[in-house]
């Protein structure tokens, strides 16, 4: 009879040793789904966030040189020094005010600097890039010109610099002609040709 009882006590404790590995092993295969579940959706969310545009994953810096809104001191002693607040680097700096351009180089040195003509449309205050260049071609007022150099267009008009072709005729423009040209002598325009070439940074100040 005792020897019924512990054979019965055996075989429950067996079983429920059976069951009890069954259900920590089970518990161990649930935890380690569980495990890889977690590691897979981070990784996605990593890789759905690494995948996103730039310009629509949050705010970005321009790069782009800062501009004074108003027009910056001269100095009295060297007026035609590069004014500040016109960006840093290497760069073409417009004043249309001063109708002026600088040629700037590292470092802020100023490689040249010249007078200019321009056209009845000026650009707006900012930084740009050279986007184009033509070597020869007839301007919006009919003149004949050289080593055209775009940075910008103002009401559909593309602005740039510019140099008329030695001795051409340069007729008066209608009234209703808009021009954007900037115009230099043919040693500054062989300069600006040299030194913007595309991509080069144009800023516009007052």
């Amino acid at each position: 009879m005792r020897t019924a009882t512990v054979a019965r006590e055996y075989g429950v404790r067996r079983e429920w040793l059976r069951w009890a590995t069954v259900a920590g092993g089970s518990s161990g295969f649930v935890l380690g789904l569980t495990t890889a579940a977690l590691a897979s959706v981070g990784f996605l969310a990593y890789q759905a966030s690494a995948s996103v545009p730039a310009d629509l994953a949050g705010p970005q810096k321009s790069g782009k040189p800062s501009v004074a809104a108003s027009k910056a001191p001269r100095d009295k002693k060297n007026p035609v020094a590069l004014p500040a607040g016109s960006g840093t680097g290497e760069r073409v700096v417009y004043s249309v005010d001063d109708d002026r351009v600088w040629l700037v180089g590292a470092h802020d040195k100023v490689k040249r600097t010249f007078k200019v003509t321009p056209g009845r449309i000026d650009p707006s205050l900012g930084s740009y890039a050279v986007t184009s260049r033509s070597n020869a071609i007839t301007g919006t007022d009919g003149t004949p010109i050289e080593h055209v150099v775009r940075f910008a267009t103002a009401d559909g008009v593309a602005i740039g610099f510019s140099a008329a072709v030695e001795n051409a005729a340069s007729p008066t423009p209608g009234a209703n002609v808009r021009t954007g040209g900037i115009r230099e002598s043919r040693a500054d325009g062989d300069a600006m040709w040299m030194f913007a070439t595309i991509g080069q940074p144009v800023v516009v100040i007052r």
